[in-house]
């Protein structure tokens, strides 16, 4: 996989819980099943290619559904998946110049 995330999994973006805090977003645990299947991926294959899954999450707000879909599309988007084994099939080179370790993958 190609750029692995030197930060980890990917995870999702949710809202602080109590009331002091809840205006401020942060990092959570893993994408619920709901949001990994609206970005079509199944839940196996997304903990494969990087995005942490939280099997206990639910989503409390469309907005925060529809925020974090965005966030793994995007990711789906830039990311370069290579075959496990080796194909006949050459990898072009534009595949290979832009697979590169990246820090952070997609900030909050």
């Amino acid at each position: 996989i190609a750029p692995r995330p030197v930060s980890g999994p990917l995870r999702p973006i949710v809202n602080c819980p109590t009331l002091r805090y809840n205006m401020k977003v942060r990092e959570g645990k893993g994408f619920s099943l709901q949001e990994i299947r609206a970005a079509g991926l199944n839940p196996k294959y997304a903990r494969t290619i990087g995005i942490s899954v939280d099997h206990r999450r639910r989503n409390q707000t469309v907005e925060g559904l529809q925020r974090n879909v965005a966030r793994l599309k995007a990711y789906q988007s830039k990311l370069i998946v290579f075959p496990i084994r080796g194909s006949k099939k050459k990898l072009e080179a534009k595949d290979k110049e832009g697979a590169t370790q990246r820090k952070q993958v997609l900030p909050i």
